[in-house]
């Protein structure tokens, strides 16, 4: 399910559901998101401090939850990422399923709660979250976000990239971090179902680490279930003894799946890096990879 498109006047609570932010980043994007026409609702909680988290896990369910409950409230932008978004899960799927019918917005840690929106079927959209949306680093990739909150869905073309593997699949996106995905493989939360698209990126997780994530879904069967693969940015690692890179590692590791025959699209600028681009997740799109380019449409 999609949710409905945003206009002007609508209300955008912006909570912290997981590590602590810098108060001024999240006063930075309420004023953006007030630039845009939009109403944004700081969460009692949002610019709290609990140790490396923004509050206790009580209080930041709360602040989820009656974002969720609060029918004015018409997406739920996340400030920050780091640590702490699992800690929400089993609570708040305990609500009901037409309260999620809201944009969510986030990436990074954010992921255990795209899984959790995935479980009630409804979309969600991978994006620069409070932090980076304060600080306006891309200017295109927020006019693109926004097209999305509005309801719009437009195609997207990526450069192309070596490693490539050429090919067309269709079905939902889900995915998102790695590291987080890893934790939530094989539970209530886990987002890969038949025939979806899967989308990876993470941040300063060594090359073997993500290696070792990678084989526990093979062991799991993921990649004998999905359609597609999309791999987006893998920043702040080195080079190992094994590998050059991450892409690297990856091209190899997927060599060894001759049963896997599926699109791979390598390089998507689409992570944490500035020109964060936008991705929708838990909505079925076509995905269309050569070598020079990687197309996803509605």
């Amino acid at each position: 399910m999609l949710p409905d498109g945003l206009t002007a006047g609508d209300k955008i609570a912006i909570v912290s559901p997981a590590s602590k932010i810098d108060p001024a980043l999240i006063d930075a994007c309420a004023g953006a998101m007030t630039r845009e026409g939009f109403i944004p609702v700081v969460a009692p909680h949002a610019r709290g401090e609990s140790g490396s988290y923004s509050a206790s896990a009580e209080d930041r369910i709360a602040d989820f939850r009656d974002a969720l409950l609060d029918d004015s409230i018409r997406a739920i932008v996340c400030s920050r990422g780091g640590y702490g978004a699992v800690h929400l899960l089993e609570q708040l799927d305990r609500l009901p399923d037409a309260c999620f019918r809201k944009w969510l917005v986030g990436f990074s840690d954010i992921t255990a709660l795209h899984a959790l929106f995935a479980r009630k079927g409804v979309a969600t959209l991978h994006a620069a979250m409070a932090k980076h949306l304060g600080l306006g680093h891309n200017f295109a990739c927020y006019d693109a976000e926004l097209a999305f909150l509005r309801g719009e869905l437009p195609s997207q073309t990526f450069p192309g990239h070596e490693f490539n593997r050429s090919g067309e699949a269709e079905g939902p996106v889900v995915g998102g971090n790695l590291a987080v995905l890893g934790g939530l493989i094989g539970t209530t939360f886990d987002p890969i179902r038949p025939d979806s698209i899967l989308f990876i990126e993470d941040i300063a997780e060594p090359i073997y680490k993500v290696e070792r994530i990678l084989w526990q879904l093979r062991l799991r069967g993921v990649f004998s279930r999905i359609s597609g693969l999309m791999v987006g940015r893998f920043t702040d690692y080195r080079p190992s003894a094994d590998h050059p890179d991450m892409e690297t590692m990856i091209h190899r590791f997927l060599s060894t799946l001759p049963d896997f025959t599926a699109p791979v699209a390598f390089g998507l600028p689409i992570g944490h890096i500035p020109d964060n681009h936008p991705l929708l997740l838990n909505h079925p799109l076509h995905l269309s990879v050569t070598p020079a380019s990687t197309l996803l449409r509605p």
